[in-house]
Parts: C-alpha cells; structure tokens; sequence
C-alpha cells in the first residue's frame, strides 16, 4: 500500500486571508486533521482554521505536557517534551502507514521555530513529508505596525526572550533591525536588555499579529502586564534610503 503523505501547513500569522492557496486547498479536502495545543484549549492553530475543516474529518489535538510550568533549564523540560513528540510522531506515522493523508496545522511558518519540526525531523526517514511554507508571525507583527522593518543595508536580528539577558543586550547593540520572539514571561528581562543596547524608546510590541484581537503599542507605553506568548517585540532599522 502506498503510504500517505504528512503534510505540516503553515497557517501564517493569524488572519486565514493570509494562508496560501496550498495550504487551504489541502486543508479543505483533509480527512485527518492535528493540531498542537494546550491541555484544556482550543488551540491557537485550530482557531485560526475555525470552519474551515471538512464534516468528518479526524481531528487529532496534540497536547503539550509541559509548557511554561517548569523552566526549560530543567532536564525534566526536554525529557517530557521529547517523549510527547515520539507518541505523536507514532500516531502520525501509523496514518501514514495506512495510507491516510494528515494535515499538520502550524502556526506561523513550520520551520521557523514551530513545534512541527520536531515531528519532521523524527518522521523525515520513515514517512513521506511535505511542507507547505507561510507568512512568519514576524512578518505580520511589523507589517501590522504600518512601517518598514529594514531599509537599504540594514540587518534584522532575530532573537528570542528565553535566552539570557547579557545575551539578548550583546546581540540587540550589534543590529540594526531587531524581533524578538517567545517573550511571555521574559518581558522584563528583554526590556532591561532593550535599556541596556539602546533600543528600548524605539521599540514596538505587537500582541496577536494579525488576528482579530490584534494590539499594537510602543513598548514603553505598554500597561505593566505578562504579555501574552503571542507577542513579538519589534525595533525597525533606520538605514540608507534614496
């Protein structure tokens, strides 16, 4: 029998006006649909795809064992993480030995830090595996500022708020255009590492890009709040123009 195909499907940033042609043409004919997603809710990718999954379509909702209730520095972190990834990997791979075609819905672009390339690389050697590409959340997050976020020569750094704050402030005074990723409970560590490089007056923080709760605030006129995990932080280069 021949065995069916894998695909990971990157939704884009939030807004299914901005899926592709591919990725809502395979979406709307899946008979297996899974999805990511935290025990007890809808899930972020689900949302986005809200009446869009055919009657009768499998839906198999992958729940995270851990997310932001243990640092990732714990060596339990990785361990519960990778045994999670096996299980869905062997559910996935016996679909595809059966023949049946999954859908793999991913937020965001599937290869760039999304949860689905752990699948891949477990199912690249035994399973067909296909990507489709999308518009990153990065992408969405500085278009929904209304500027642009390179000019000329400039270079975009892309950091995310779980690496150390010396880090961040090293890499942040090196660049001339700047996202930072995953910020959720690492907010006021990005922010002094913001201080610190000099960027902190030019910073942009966009929570849910381009989704219907979209917000989009200079960072130093942000309420004191945990921002959401939905949330990058945007500084837009300044360099040569005409």
């Amino acid at each position: 029998m021949k065995m069916g195909t894998i695909y990971g499907v990157g939704l884009g940033p939030g807004d299914p006006d901005l899926m592709s042609v591919r990725a809502d043409r395979l979406l709307r004919n899946a008979k297996h649909v899974a999805y990511f997603r935290k025990p007890g809710r809808s899930g972020q990718a689900r949302k986005i795809v809200n009446g869009m999954i055919p009657e009768g379509a499998v839906e198999f909702p992958m729940e995270y064992p851990v997310t932001t209730e243990i640092p990732v520095t714990d060596p339990r972190y990785n361990e519960l993480l990778a045994a999670f990834y096996e299980d869905c990997t062997r559910h996935l791979k016996a679909l595809s030995e059966r023949g049946e075609d999954v859908v793999v819905l991913c937020e965001g672009d599937p290869f760039f830090y999304g949860s689905f390339m752990h699948l891949y690389s477990r199912l690249r050697q035994d399973a067909p595996v296909e990507v489709v590409p999308a518009i990153t959340g990065m992408s969405g997050a500085w278009t929904a500022t209304g500027d642009p976020i390179t000019w000329g020569d400039d270079v975009l750094t892309v950091l995310v708020g779980t690496l150390p704050e010396d880090t961040l402030a090293e890499r942040m005074a090196l660049t001339d255009a700047l996202v930072v990723m995953k910020i959720g409970r690492n907010i006021d560590k990005v922010k002094r590492a913001l201080k610190t490089a000099g960027l902190y007056d030019r910073a942009w923080i966009v929570e849910y890009a381009q989704m219907p709760n979209q917000t989009v605030t200079k960072l130093s006129e942000a309420c004191e709040k945990i921002t959401p995990y939905f949330s990058i932080i945007v500084v837009h280069g300044q360099g040569r123009r005409p």
